[in-house]
């Protein structure tokens, strides 16, 4: 009798106990009327007070048939694209080419210049670094590293000194192929067997005497840079005289040309080391005979009878000057490109020939290529010779004034060398024939020097002045190269490398010097200039070209640290010598310049790994505030699309009295969650007073960060300090973030022992959060058990997510499961949704209407619909709910007990003196509660005895109203739906990995927020994993791509 009429009373409510109008974006109005018994179904009472903001899944799903009204982004998409029909237009596209004469590019001349232009722009850039403080020992390495980062540093200071490296082994190849070309032929240790083997026979050579030039160059660098420095000067007046002849020998030419005569059969040139006269025949006394040049190509001495070579019958043999002189005019012919492939030989356009195809056996006879030649190929080689703009930088260490020294050093050297270079080319293209110029090994001229030939007054100026010259320069790159070596070791970036920092008691760098020695002794190995070369330019281009973007990032930066001395640079100047850095690198080769940019890279990758913590405000920090700050100006415009919309979390962590973290698989779940995606804020509350307590802050932010890196979790943190934990945390939920990098959802722990604890705090402090997140309009997640939740080790190899869905929030709980199993522990699970069928819906038509929206969310999962019948409240049902307000009732009257509060504030004092950090859920002062300054002795007066007397009197009557209390119906019915719903879903789901719920409203009525917390006891009973969710209030996926 008792349940027939509590169902009569539940179903005649008096008007505004809940019967809220229903005005829902899903539903229209003219439902609103035959839908107005759905909020008295008892089925889904727990759920009621929000019915008009989040619809039941059937009323949606009778709204989803024509999916055009489904997500947020919708409206706007179906509008932009009638929008765009109207105005749609197809651009038109100019194409712009332009042509430039291919000849005139590939002129030596351009080469020159274009090299000077951006070693200049580079020179520049480095200026003004080097006088933007004091620049130690380490150079162009140290400028890169303060500028751009330890990892930037590291990288590019690398492969600068192996390009220093292998630029040593180069220069003492150039200087061992003059001394067995031109000083001393005849020391060569290896001969060649036949004509086609010399250049083998000549590679071995240089290695050998290599090794031995590199190995007398360690120990003069190993005695001490001081002889290197005397050594210099030396090397300086050669060269300077070397010039200077080259100079002499180009005026004299004009007056009298040296005698430099080169073989011409038709307009093929002739290797000359392999005849003696030019010429067919020789008059020997009276007699006409075969020459030796007619024996090379001819069978026989007869004449008459002899078989010869067609191309050597047809034409005839001429003999032209190699060095016609600078007044001859021969700079027209040598100012356009001729490059040549390789084996092609060369040849005199201007000269008379008989085009006829000749043998292949005579091909020996003839000058060739011995490489293809291109402008690129040219520029690789020729670059080198640019090199050396950082040898005064990489001895900063050694310079007295670095600051000064540098900039005024490097720009006067580079204008220099360019002035000798440019007029140098000029001045062989007016003097010297083509085919000479082209001739790499001399074969037309018997192996002489030409620029030797052409100075004056003895070609030994040349030899001699070259020699010392390229040994010189490599004694500045084995001098240079350890102590860049030694600098980034003693830096401590590359753990591996610590050893090399180490050197002599005067700072030498021996062991740098050593393995210095090793890898330019590689390069020697490999012998071929042309081999090396590219090699090097790689390496050199790459830290011109992070030179030059070091100045442009400080530039345009405008850090308050960046004031250089030096003043002529620009921000533009940098990034057109970065640019031009970068297109020469592929230009010279584009496959050398992938596997350098490959070796930096992993290299910068290591580093980056190994954990470089170097803080030497560098620009790449400055950079990244800037990027910052311009993305989060960005993120201002607006809130981000349905389609971009992932959870940017605030996770509410409680630390226990040590400040440690409390639940860690909290943030387990966060790092699941989110997979290094989005944005993850941790929070906690430390309760008191913020002066007396910064010290703990600190410490707990520590505690926090380390649990961070222990669970993998990407964020930050925040802790603050509150008089009061509700009032830290709705601060948290308030300020956290920063423009539109806010949090969306808030994760936030189960208050666990609540019912056992007579202190309301903990509850009511759980709500007020559910409460401040809703009118925040953000999400809400409250995992349940956490502590049951799967590590980041472990797998879940099957098993189901079971997904609730019964009132409409805007999709969280679909979204969420796919999140999760985007990590590896859930990566194996399955999902399934459920959803429920009151008695007046079509569960097989909500089925399919499920079944194909979750085909158009692109989400795989098994699809069921719960019939949940109406039936009468239970005896379980009122008992539980009886029970839920005696106990409620008996705990509000010993509240109000004097002697309850008494001993309540005395415990608050003690708990104040001995724990000042506060827990998140349950160690809040309550407002109603008053802490004594201190407990004064207790005097008995008449007055306080007769109120005493009266409480004792008064106990009976309360305990009596506690046995005669009758529950309100509001709660039956509320009970009701958590022990349905509860029944059912333990029934479905009990074996799930992982149970997702809609997680109801606190009531607005807040004297009913402990039989809240009842209710969602009861709902989620006898489950193992339970993950809460409330939406935020908008859609968070869709349909539409």
């Amino acid at each position: 009798k008792i349940i027939k009429d509590n169902k009569i009373e539940i179903s005649t409510l008096p008007p505004g106990h809940g019967n809220h109008k229903e005005d829902s974006p899903f539903l229209s109005t003219s439902d609103s009327a035959s839908k107005r018994s759905d909020y008295y179904d008892k089925n889904l009472a727990l759920f009621e007070e929000e019915l008009d903001i989040r619809p039941k899944v059937s009323s949606l799903l009778s709204r989803l048939v024509s999916y055009t009204n489904v997500t947020q982004g919708a409206k706007e998409h179906e509008e932009a694209e009638s929008a765009d029909a109207s105005r749609r237009q197809v651009p038109k596209v100019t194409k712009c080419y332009f042509h430039y004469n291919q000849d005139i590019c590939n002129n030596v001349v351009l080469k020159d210049f274009s090299l000077f232009y951006f070693t200049m722009l580079t020179a520049i850039s480095m200026s003004a670094i080097a006088t933007n403080g004091v620049v130690p020992a380490g150079g162009a390495y140290f400028m890169i590293s303060r500028s751009l980062g330890p990892e930037f540093g590291g990288a590019v200071g690398l492969c600068f000194y192996l390009g220093t490296t292998f630029a040593a082994a180069m220069y003492i190849l150039g200087a061992i192929e003059i001394f067995l070309k031109y000083l001393i032929p005849q020391a060569a240790i290896f001969h060649p067997a036949d004509i086609h083997a010399g250049s083998g026979a000549m590679l071995n050579n240089m290695r050998v005497y290599g090794t031995i030039c590199l190995s007398l160059m360690a120990v003069v660098v190993f005695v001490g840079v001081k002889y290197v420095n005397k050594l210099a000067s030396l090397f300086l007046a050669c060269v300077i005289i070397s010039i200077v002849s080259i100079y002499a020998g180009a005026v004299k030419s004009i007056f009298h040309p040296p005698e430099f005569p080169i073989c011409m059969l038709g307009n093929r040139t002739l290797s000359r080391d392999l005849f003696d006269v030019c010429g067919k025949t020789v008059v020997v006394g009276n007699d006409t005979v075969p020459s030796q040049l007619w024996k090379n190509f001819c069978s026989s001495e007869n004449s008459s009878s002899a078989h010869c070579d067609e191309y050597f019958l047809h034409n005839n043999v001429t003999e032209i000057q190699g060095i016609p002189g600078l007044a001859s005019g021969i700079i027209k012919e040598n100012l356009w490109g001729d490059y040549m492939e390789k084996g092609q030989i060369l040849e005199k356009a201007s000269l008379p020939s008989v085009d006829v195809h000749g043998s292949m056996e005579t091909f020996g006879f003839y000058v060739s290529a011995d490489i293809a030649t291109s402008f690129t190929l040219l520029v690789g080689i020729f670059f080198p010779s640019a090199t050396g703009i950082m040898a005064g930088s990489n001895r900063s260490g050694d310079l007295r004034d670095a600051q000064k020294s540098i900039p005024i050093g490097t720009i006067l050297a580079i204008t220099t060398t360019s002035l000798v270079y440019f007029s140098s080319v000029v001045l062989f293209g007016a003097c010297i024939e083509g085919v000479v110029l082209r001739d790499k090994f001399g074969d037309a001229v018997n192996k002489n020097l030409v620029v030797g030939t052409l100075s004056w007054p003895s070609p030994w100026v040349i030899v001699i002045g070259s020699f010392f010259s390229t040994v010189g320069a490599g004694l500045q790159s084995l001098t240079g190269a350890p102590r860049l070596l030694q600098a980034i070791a003693k830096d401590n970036i590359i753990p591996f490398l610590r050893v090399f920092g180490h050197g002599k008691a005067n700072g030498e760098p021996t062991w740098a010097l050593l393995l210095t020695g090793l890898i330019a002794e590689l390069g020697i190995l490999i012998a071929s200039l042309d081999m090396v070369a590219p090699i090097l330019s790689m390496f050199f281009l790459m830290c011109y070209l992070f030179v030059n973007l070091a100045c442009a990032v400080q530039t345009l930066l405008r850090t308050p640290n960046w004031r250089p001395r030096f003043r002529y640079y620009h921000w533009a100047l940098s990034f057109l010598g970065m640019s031009m850095c970068l297109a020469l690198m592929f230009i010279s080769s584009w496959y050398y310049a992938i596997v350098a940019m490959g070796i930096a890279g992993m290299i910068y990758k290591y580093i980056e790994y190994q954990g470089a913590e170097k803080e030497w405000g560098d620009g790449i920090r400055g950079l990244s505030l800037s990027a910052a700050r311009y993305s989060l100006l960005r993120l201002e415009a607006g809130p981000p699309h349905t389609k971009n919309w992932r959870p940017q979390l605030l996770v509410l962590l409680k630390l226990d009295e040590d400040l440690h973290v409390k639940y860690p698989r909290m943030l387990t779940f966060a790092s699941q969650l989110k997979a290094g995606k989005g944005l993850t804020i941790v929070g906690s509350v430390i309760q008191g007073n913020f002066l007396e307590c910064y010290g703990e802050t600190q410490a707990s932010e520590q505690a926090i960060k380390n649990m961070m890196e222990i669970e993998r979790v990407k964020g930050f943190c925040q802790v603050v300090v509150a008089s009061k934990v509700r009032e830290g945390i709705a601060h948290l939920i308030q300020s956290c973030g920063l423009g539109g990098m806010k949090h969306n959802t808030v994760v936030m722990g189960w208050p666990y022992g609540w019912r056992q604890s007579e202190d309301p705090r903990a509850w009511k402090t759980f709500i007020n959060t559910v409460r401040c997140t809703t009118a925040a309009h953000l999400a809400l997640m409250v995992p349940k058990n956490v502590s049951f939740y799967p590590s980041n080790h472990e797998r879940f190899s099957d098993g189901y997510i079971d997904v609730w869905w019964i009132v409409h929030d805007g999709g969280m709980l679909m979204l969420l499961p796919f999140l999760l199993k985007q990590h590896k522990v859930w990566r194996k699970c399955k999902m399934r949704i459920f959803t429920v069928a009151q008695m007046d819906d079509n569960s097989i038509q909500m089925k399919k209407d499920l079944a194909t929206f979750l085909y158009q969310l692109r989400l795989e999962a098994e699809v069921e619909v719960v019939e949940m019948h109406d039936s009468d409240i239970s005896a379980y049902t009122y008992e539980r709910t009886l029970m839920m307000e005696q106990r409620s009732q008996m705990l509000k009257q010993m509240r109000l007990s004097i002697a309850e509060r008494d001993r309540e504030a005395q415990l608050v004092k003690d708990r104040h003196s001995l724990i000042r950090m506060g827990s998140l859920y349950s160690d809040e002062e309550e407002e109603t509660i008053e802490v004594l300054p201190e407990k004064n002795q207790m005097t008995w007066t008449s007055e306080k005895m007769e109120a005493e007397r009266r409480n004792r009197n008064n106990a009976p009557e309360n305990f009596r109203e506690l046995i005669s209390i009758k529950p309100d119906q509001s709660n039956v019915r509320r009970m009701h739906t958590a022990v349905k719903l509860n029944e059912v879903i333990v029934n479905r789901s009990h074996d799930a990995r992982l149970v997702l719920l809609n997680m109801p409203g606190p009531p607005r009525n807040q004297e009913g927020d402990e039989n809240y917390m009842e209710f969602l006891e009861v709902l989620t009973e006898g489950l193992e994993r339970v993950l809460l969710v409330r939406g935020g209030g908008r859609e968070v996926i869709t349909i539409y791509s």
